[in-house]
């Protein structure tokens, strides 16, 4: 009886989302206030208020992601995450919790908790009906995860042994193979390019988890997303109680983390690999998420490679050569910079015409910038598109954790527009100029020949 309850509390909240959802309308979301606030404990506080559908959402952010992992413990932040989920303590009365009593205490209040860990930060997320009763219910155990997990060690040896698994199998496809040389080269170094090993993997243990746990996890460092039916009150209560649990200590600086080097040359590294693909992958490290040029940068990532089959290396190297059926670039700015990509697979005879058709569209874009009509079509689809990316609770939470993550200012979304609008050609020309450096350029390729002298 107990089972057939949860399971309709679940079904019945999915069915709200997709019932409701069509009925957000872009004005609407766009006019969603953000508020923000302090906690006493130094907690930061950011809520979107909204009664379109009887949920909350929230997230919490914390500086905790893989640049914070010693070397010879890479792969610490996510393995941390996903422990998080294993197990919670017993405590004041309350009993001990494995992570099948776990599952079966969520699905009982039909909501939905979680851990991750990206390069950047460490985040949790909860969802759950706005119901007082589920609600309150809900908070408490996700408090219980957050501040109390048990890190259980016979779980984190099952864990590693199935992580340990994954990785070698992950080893043996070539996109792996591209992703990891690639990272290595762009970043020289840095932790941004830090791949987890068989032999950081076996050097992790739980005692490292709840060290790192402890020290990069403390309410003074949260930030906290809540988007939903909920007052700035009952907010207020929310963000409290998560954090509750936590040691209230105090908080010094985490060690400054270093920029990422620019690269000094170009560098191609080919790797042997029997597939009918070959991988390609071609670029350097971008700009952090703090640069003004942000909006210029991603207006002229559209043109260039970002927008599907209206871009320029879309038209180049398959419309016009059918060197590759999709090839895309992209930026990935976060706290440092993140990198610039151009990414695609094509059979390995072609491998070294597609790569040079691809270094000559941007090279070309670079110098000489988009046309007029190029920016106006990308302002007009990515503007256009602009509602789609705050059309549900889950959207909007992610755009206000954004919001919250980087400082943005709280009306970044009601300006978004006019930002964009406001780039010209000469914006993203200069950005562009300033940001990339086709000739110093990394150029991963797995699966491919080497080039006879006449194709260098």
């Amino acid at each position: 009886m107990k089972a057939c309850q949860a399971k309709h509390i679940k079904q019945g909240l999915r069915a709200l989302v997709g019932a409701v959802a069509l009925a957000w309308g872009a004005a609407a979301l766009a006019a969603v206030p953000i508020e923000h606030w302090q906690l006493p404990s130094g907690a930061k506080v950011y809520l979107a208020a909204t009664d379109a559908l009887p949920i909350v959402d929230v997230q919490l952010d914390f500086d905790a992601g893989s640049r914070r992992d010693p070397a010879a413990l890479t792969g610490l932040a996510g393995v941390t995450a996903g422990m998080v989920e294993k197990g919670v303590l017993a405590r004041d009365g309350a009993s001990e919790l494995d992570e099948n009593q776990l599952g079966e205490a969520w699905a009982d209040l039909g909501a939905e908790f979680g851990v991750g860990a990206s390069s950047d930060r460490m985040s949790f997320s909860l969802r759950t009906l706005s119901d007082p009763a589920l609600l309150d219910r809900a908070v408490d155990l996700a408090a219980r995860q957050i501040g109390e997990p048990s890190f259980p060690d016979e779980v984190w040896t099952r864990e590693r042994q199935r992580l340990t698994a994954g990785l070698r199998e992950a080893l043996t496809r070539p996109a792996t193979q591209a992703s990891r040389a690639f990272s290595r080269l762009v970043y020289g170094g840095h932790v941004y390019g830090a791949e987890a090993t068989e032999a950081t993997l076996a050097a992790i243990d739980t005692a490292a988890m709840r060290a790192r746990y402890a020290q990069t996890i403390v309410p003074c460092r949260a930030k906290l997303s809540i988007v939903g039916a909920v007052t700035r009150a009952q907010a207020d209560q929310i963000a409290t109680r998560l954090l509750a649990r936590l040691p209230q200590q105090a908080c010094p600086a985490l060690p400054a983390v270093p920029e990422v080097p620019a690269l000094k040359s170009a560098r191609e590294e080919r790797i042997p690999f029997a597939s009918a693909q070959a991988h390609v992958w071609i670029g350097q490290p971008g700009y952090p998420r703090s640069d003004a040029r942000h909006f210029a940068l991603n207006l002229g990532n559209y043109i260039l490679g970002g927008g599907g089959f209206v871009s320029r290396l879309t038209e180049e190297v398959r419309e016009k050569r059918g060197l590759a059926y999709s090839v895309y670039s992209s930026f990935a700015p976060g706290l440092q910079a993140g990198a610039f990509r151009i990414g695609f697979q094509t059979r390995p005879d072609q491998a070294a015409q597609a790569v040079q058709v691809a270094r000559q569209v941007l090279a070309r874009f670079v110098a000489e910038g988009p046309t007029e009509a190029e920016l106006k079509a990308a302002k007009d689809n990515l503007i256009g598109g602009f509602p789609l990316l705050l059309d549900s609770n889950a959207k909007l939470l992610g755009n206000v954790a954004n919001i919250a993550w980087h400082d943005l200012p709280l009306d970044y979304l009601d300006t978004w527009t006019a930002r964009m609008n406001a780039v010209t050609v000469a914006d993203v020309k200069a950005a562009f100029a300033d940001v990339l450096q086709p000739q110093r350029m990394v150029t991963v390729i797995v699966g491919a020949p080497a080039p006879t002298p006449t194709q260098k």
